[in-house]
Parts: C-alpha cells; structure tokens; sequence
C-alpha cells in the first residue's frame, strides 16, 4: 500500500461491526475508529472498543479509538404520528412545558431551556436548517414561532440560533457517564460536542483525568460546532490536543457560505498552535447509498487535505452506509493524489522562527537538515509522541517515523499528518538504541546501506520532552 500522510477517521456503527470487515477497513486504510456516543449504551461501546483492538490485531496495525461524547440534547420532542409536514405562513409553538406528543400546532421541548435562550425577533433553524422559524414571541414556556421555511419534521430532531446562542453546557450527565465508559477501555482521543470556550475544554480534561487509569491521559479533540466557539479558536486551542472542523451545526449556525473560509482558517491556526486537526461531516456523503462519490465530494476531500487536515473523517458513510469497505478505498485514493499536488514551502517556516524548547528546536532542526540533505526519512525515538507532533506541522516530502516503546503513544500517533508510528523497545543506551533503530528501519524496508536519514533522541532515554540530539545517519 502507498504510504498516505493525511489519516482516515471511520465511524463505527451497524454497517461496520462486522469483525472481518473492520479488519479489512483497517487494511485498506483506516488510522482512527470513531466510537459516536450519541447511539447505543455503555456496554455496546466497551464491546466495540475491544473489536477494534482485535481487527487491529489481526491487520497488524495500530489504529486510535476516538470517542466522540454526544454533548447536549438542543432538540425537539415526539410526534404523535412520528412527524409533521410544516406549511410556510403557519403558526407553530415550541413547548418547554408540553407533555402531550407533538401535531401541527406544535410540539414538545428536549431542551427545555430554550424559551430563556431566544426572544422575538430570533431565528430558529431545526433538521441541519431545512426547517426555519422566526419567533415572534416567548409567553412563559412557550416560544411561538412563524414557520418561514416548511418541509417535514420529525421526532428529536435538532435546534440552533442563527447566530448561536444556545446557553445549553457543553458538558451533560451523560457525558460524564461516557467519559467514564471511554477511560475504561483507555480510549486515546476523546471529542467534545459543542465547546464554547476553554472552560468547556479544561472541564472535559479534569473529568477524564479523575476517570483515568493506569495513569492513561487521552488527547482531547474539541469539535468547532458553534457560532461562540470561532472567535474562542485559540484559546480553545491553547488547552486541547485538536480540532474537530465539524461543518454540519456550525454551517447552520453562521451559514453555509461562510464554512470554507472558517475551515481554511481552523486549519491553519491548529497547525501553527501545534494542534491536529480533523475535517469532517458529509465528505462522501453520497457513498452512504452510491458505490462512487460525486465529483464535488472528492474535491472537497482533496481541499481538505491541501489545506493541512491531519485527518478527514467520514460519519455515517461507515458507520451506516451500504459501501464502508469502499469508501475507505476511495478515500485513501483521494488523499494520494492531492498529497502528491501538496507544494513544499519548508524554508519559509524557518524565517524568523524562535523555539524555547529545546526538544523543539531539535525537531525542527531534524526537518530543515533533513530537507536540504534530500534524506530517505526522519525518524524520531519518542516517549511521549511530541516530537514528531512538531515534525507534522509542517509540509515536507519525506516520511516522519516515530519509534516508541508505548503502545498508547503509537496509537496516540495514528492521528499524526505524515507520522508513521512504529512500536520497538530500545535500549537505555542511546548508542545501542540508534543501532537497534537502523535495524528496525532496514528489516522494514525503510532504509536500506547508503541511505541517508535524521534521527532525533533524548538522553537519558525514556524521559518524556527530553529530546536534545539529532544525528544525520547513512545506513551500513
């Protein structure tokens, strides 16, 4: 298989939980299996995590489990026929108070802090913004509202504001259950749903380290979902390991038409920040019931990829669609191609660059060496997995190999642009450990006598950010 930088996400679900083809997912190019807490209890997840384990197993590959929490419940009740047809013009009420199952005139509240949240004048927009309310009034618990877009609603179905604005936390009983569920089978990432701030973020981080064991500290992905979380961006940053660019409530939030531009900027504030990123929602929405995408999805992937994603995720394409195997294939193909159109604007991210760290200023040093030396590979012995995160912040050509003697640091990895993270003990002596890393290299193939390549090392070996060396190596 092509070596691919840009990682896959697939989501796990009814149509993917069979065990030889997750396997063979895996196979064709799967990096992160995505867990959606929003379906299914807390046994059916514990379940899932260790099929993942075992497919990985078997393919021989090292894949992260992400564990995405649902986040809050912003949306409507029941229908007593399971859902209505909404006629533009007609008056339509959201009930906080309504225990009786929904009709015509209106229906029941999931969310029942919505009346506090809006006021006349506001629009809604439920079901992703196929359906659109204008409020003309909140009596009591009751949000009246003018339906100026019709269509069909059914039951659960989801609520924004134009605009944002929804007080709802980000952070839900539930939420805090499933944080529990997911450290129990050590999940390496865990997504939060509707952050807002840094504060949503730094809650979600003390919830997992007190759930945590083992000393086990997942990387936590904070999804970019709404209007409040864009002018948050780098403070939201500073304390996650990531961002979710998830395009669905927040296209409906501030449009559709400004989401490319948000994105673009999402990914490179996250690459400059030494965050990953993740782009995700509909990206071959169409091969959830088509064995090929349509020409504008593959574009989008393609984008995706050149504007830096360090991986783009598929959602109910794996978790629900008819071609999960396929889509996987293709998806990788999509992100071959646009790396090998990806330029190479290396030098210019050294102009004027300072590094307080040390361990930094050694990755970096390894890239711009390597680079000019036109070198066969970078590889880094990591503890922790930092180095080669600074390494994948930037566009280079040659593949970045991360030797680790964690597994959860390999796994952690897995989400890295460009970082092939490999599993091998060393020694605690650094020169033997450089040896026994040449002999990793060559007995995969990697390189071979005369080959020219950097490595990156800590001594003492084994201390996490204790990087301090690099050496230009050319294989015997």
């Amino acid at each position: 298989m092509p070596r691919r930088a840009t990682k896959i996400v697939a989501t796990l679900g009814p149509a993917s939980s069979d065990p030889a083809l997750l396997e063979a997912m895996i196979r064709a190019g799967v990096n992160v299996v995505r867990l959606n807490f929003s379906h299914g209890k807390a046994q059916d997840h514990v379940d899932r995590a260790r099929l993942v384990r075992e497919a990985s197993q078997r393919a021989g590959r090292e894949v992260a489990i992400m564990a995405d929490l649902q986040g809050p419940k912003i949306r409507v009740g029941k229908f007593a026929e399971g859902k209505v047809m909404l006629e533009p013009g007609a008056p339509f009420v959201l009930d906080a108070s309504r225990t009786a199952l929904g009709d015509l005139q209106g229906v029941g509240l999931d969310y029942k802090e919505l009346p506090r949240d809006v006021k006349a004048g506001d629009v809604l927009l439920l079901n992703d913004g196929l359906i659109v309310l204008t409020v003309n009034a909140v009596k009591g618990e009751q949000v009246h509202t003018t339906v100026k877009l019709g269509g069909e609603l059914s039951n659960n179905k989801g609520i924004n504001k134009q605009g944002g604005g929804l007080t709802a936390a980000a952070l839900t009983a539930k939420d805090m259950d499933d944080i529990r569920t997911a450290m129990s089978f050590q999940a390496d990432y865990v997504a939060v749903s509707f952050p807002k701030n840094a504060t949503d973020m730094e809650m979600a981080r003390q919830l997992c380290n007190v759930a945590c064991t083992d000393g086990h500290r997942p990387g936590l992905i904070a999804k970019i979902e709404r209007a409040e979380a864009i002018p948050e961006l780098d403070r939201i940053l500073a304390v996650s390991d990531g961002i979710m660019v998830a395009r669905g409530d927040l296209a409906v939030e501030v449009g559709n038409a400004a989401v490319p531009g948000l994105q673009k900027h999402m990914i490179k504030r996250a690459r400059e920040l030494d965050k990953l990123v993740i782009t995700a929602t509909q990206m071959m929405e169409s091969m959830i019931v088509n064995p090929v995408p349509t020409r504008a999805e593959v574009s989008d992937v393609a984008n995706a990829v050149l504007d830096g994603s360090d991986a783009v995720m598929l959602s109910a394409e794996t978790a629900a669609g008819k071609y999960p195997l396929e889509t996987v294939e293709m998806m990788a193909a999509v992100c071959l191609e646009a790396e090998k159109t990806d330029h190479d604007p290396l030098d210019d991210d050294f102009v004027d660059a300072h590094f307080n760290r040390i361990d930094h200023a050694i990755a970096m040093g390894a890239l711009f060496t390597a680079h000019h030396l036109q070198a066969k590979a970078i590889v880094a012995l990591t503890d922790s997995g930092s180095t080669p995160l600074w390494m994948s912040r930037h566009s280079v050509r040659m593949p970045i190999y991360a030797l680790t003697p964690k597994v959860a640091t390999q796994r952690k990895m897995a989400l890295m642009r460009n970082v092939s993270p490999l599993l091998m003990d060393t020694s605690a002596d650094r020169d033997t450990a450089l040896a026994e890393a040449e002999a990793h290299l060559k007995k995969r193939g990697i390189v071979q006598a005369g080959d020219v390549y950097a490595i990156t090392v800590g001594e003492p070996m084994g201390t996490p950010g204790g990087t301090n060396t690099l050496k230009i190596c050319r294989a015997t």
